[in-house]
This record gives structure tokens, C-alpha cells and sequence, in this order.
């Protein structure tokens, strides 16, 4: 006897909804449908104070101001996008977007009063969490793979976790410091 697999067909019409979608908002940030572009400011943008701009103008404004951040948000989204095509990259997508749309929610509940944004962007959301759900068992598997304690068959012993620990923060010091110096370094000139 034949049973539809319902969990699966749900999962494959999230990834190819967030698919379809992301790719319009993503090309339409590269294209110039989104954000308020440095040197294309609306007359009644451009004629208005700091102090009097809306939230929306701001953060539309602030968002297009430069052209390289605008097309690394709609690459990165595009990309992810792509990834849930395929079964093997399907959670890689999963997790280069789920930030993008943890981000694009708080900048919506902060900055906009488009309400529609929100809700899109909440669905959109709420299809990569299932998508995780569909594939918990893959998910887990990969989380105990990262955090296992366990490096191939050995235990580590209390003292060797204690002289790691010790090392990465004395490596993290000397970063600290180089990363300090070139700081201190560029501010300078």
C-alpha cells in the first residue's frame, strides 16, 4: 500500500516558496527596487531633516547608502535561496538564511510601518524553522557532531581539557593584541 508522504511534500513547497520569493527580494535589492540609493533620494526624502525623518526614511536610506552592502544582502539571499533546491544543501540554505530573516524581522518591527513586510518575512521564517523540523534527525546529528566532547575515539581527561582551554585563550590574547595594534595603527594615521 502506497502512503503520501505529506511531511515531505510540505517541506518541498517551503523550499521552493522561499526559493521563488527570496530570489524576487534579492534581485530586487541588486536591480534597485529596494532602499532609498545614495544620489536617488525622493525630493521629499532629500528635503527632510534628520530630526524630522520617519523610521522608514531612515532606514531605507541608511539601507541603500551603499551599493556594496546592498548587493551582498541580495547575493546572500539569492544564494541561500538556491541552496534549498537540492536535498544535500538544503540546510545549508536553511542556515545562511535564517539570520538574514531573524535581521529582516527586528529591521521590520523596529524601522517600517509596512505590516506586510513583517508577515511575509515571518512566513518566510517560519518555513525554514519547519524545514529544520523535517530534518531533525540530521539536525541533531550534525549539532552532536560539533559539540561532542569526543575528538575520534579518545575521551579528553580533565587536565588536557583544562591545558586547551588555557592555550585558546592565551592564542585569543596574542589575536586580541595583533588585532589591537592594527586598530591602534590604522586609527592613528
Amino acid at each position: 500500500m502506497n502512503t503520501f508522504n505529506w511531511k515531505l511534500l510540505l517541506e518541498i513547497v517551503c523550499r521552493w516558496y522561499v526559493f521563488i520569493f527570496l530570489n524576487f527580494y534579492g534581485f530586487g535589492k541588486i536591480m534597485g527596487g529596494q532602499f532609498y540609493r545614495r544620489g536617488q533620494l525622493p525630493i521629499d526624502v532629500a528635503n527632510t531633516t534628520i530630526q524630522q525623518a520617519s523610521a522608514y526614511d531612515l532606514a531605507w536610506s541608511f539601507m541603500g547608502y551603499s551599493y556594496a552592502y546592498i548587493l551582498f544582502i541580495g547575493i546572500t539571499q539569492i544564494f541561500g535561496a538556491w541552496m534549498l533546491l537540492w536535498n544535500r544543501t538544503k540546510l545549508i540554505g536553511v542556515l545562511i538564511l535564517m539570520p538574514i530573516m531573524v535581521n529582516i524581522i527586528v529591521f521590520d518591527m523596529i524601522f517600517l510601518d509596512v505590516k506586510d513586510a513583517l508577515v511575509n518575512a515571518s512566513i518566510y521564517f517560519s518555513m525554514l524553522v519547519y524545514i529544520m523540523y523535517a530534518n531533525k534527525e540530521k539536525v541533531v546529528n550534525a549539532i552532536k557532531l560539533f559539540t561532542s566532547p569526543h575528538h575520534g575515539t579518545t575521551t579528553l581527561k580533565k587536565e588536557q581539557i583544562f591545558k586547551r582551554i588555557c592555550l585558546i585563550l592565551l592564542i585569543m590574547g596574542i589575536v586580541f593584541g595583533i588585532d589591537q595594534f592594527f586598530v591602534n595603527l590604522i586609527r592613528n594615521q
